[in-house]
């Protein structure tokens, strides 16, 4: 049989046709698993995607260890949960972007300052977009695709005071809540300190602990399953932030939330 992979290929992205090869096998290997409900045999993969039986093996093994594929019985395999988390991750931050840009653009226009979303990876917050012009008078720190740690920004507190105590507690531990400047917090009994005020207020804030001379405040963002998915900010120069923004913050992210399809219950 055939070693070379037959016409079955995954499209190609704006870079072009993977450069190496057992890439382009992984991503046959994943289009083929993907045309069928069922578990397929490594006996029909080989035949579909041209590969001798040995290498798909020891790729669909190798795929299998990341839990992109499964296999459910001896010989046979299917697509992997990851996918699906991994899917649903993409979906969130690209639902939640589209339903959030015109209202930040229409917030910005009433504050005339920098309004950023946010979304969480790991230990960082991501800033995947901004509404902003030069009018604000304020350079933007982080570029659209900047990350920050999560106990140094306002978005990243939101998270924090979502997770429970022990999560908390966690993340000092892998980070060693490093500081950016004199004003980063960097002990847990302060960070907890401020994570309560967040939790009580459902505004969180960050002064000047990122960036000297820069001031913000956030709202979370929620989804349908009322889970936070992304935050709401507002950035100026320290001393122009003014708390007459809270409740236009407050409104543009529940805003946001319900465009998403969450539904606030009374009493909460």
């Amino acid at each position: 049989m055939s070693t070379s992979p037959k016409t079955l290929k995954p499209e190609s992205t704006l870079s072009g046709e993977p450069t190496i090869q057992v890439i382009e096998r992984m991503f046959t290997l994943l289009d083929v698993l993907a045309q069928s409900e069922d578990a397929v045999s490594l006996k029909e993969i080989s035949e579909k995607t041209g590969l001798h039986p040995s290498t798909a093996h020891r790729i669909l093994n190798d795929l299998a260890c990341g839990r992109l594929v499964e296999r459910p019985q001896a010989g046979s395999y299917r697509l992997g949960l990851r996918l699906l988390e991994l899917g649903n991750s993409v979906k969130a931050r690209l639902n939640v972007r589209d339903s959030a840009l015109p209202l930040m653009r229409e917030l910005h226009k009433q504050i005339q300052q920098p309004v950023n979303l946010s979304v969480r990876q790991g230990d960082e917050i991501v800033y995947i977009e901004r509404a902003y012009s030069e009018r604000s008078g304020m350079q933007v720190v982080r570029a659209i695709g900047g990350r920050a740690p999560l106990h140094l920004t306002s978005v990243g507190k939101l998270f924090l005071a979502a997770d429970e105590s022990a999560g908390v507690h966690a993340y000092a531990t892998r980070t060693g809540l490093r500081g950016n400047n004199k004003n980063s917090i960097t002990q847990l009994t302060r960070l907890e300190q401020e994570l309560s005020k967040c939790r009580a207020s459902g505004i969180a804030r960050d002064n000047e602990e990122l960036e000297l001379g820069v001031r913000c405040m956030a709202a979370g963002i929620y989804n349908d399953q009322g889970k936070l998915i992304a935050g709401l900010s507002i950035s100026s120069p320290a001393d122009r932030l003014s708390e007459d923004w809270v409740k236009r913050l407050q409104s543009t992210a529940e805003e946001i939330s319900t465009s998403l399809g969450f539904r606030k219950i009374a009493g909460f």
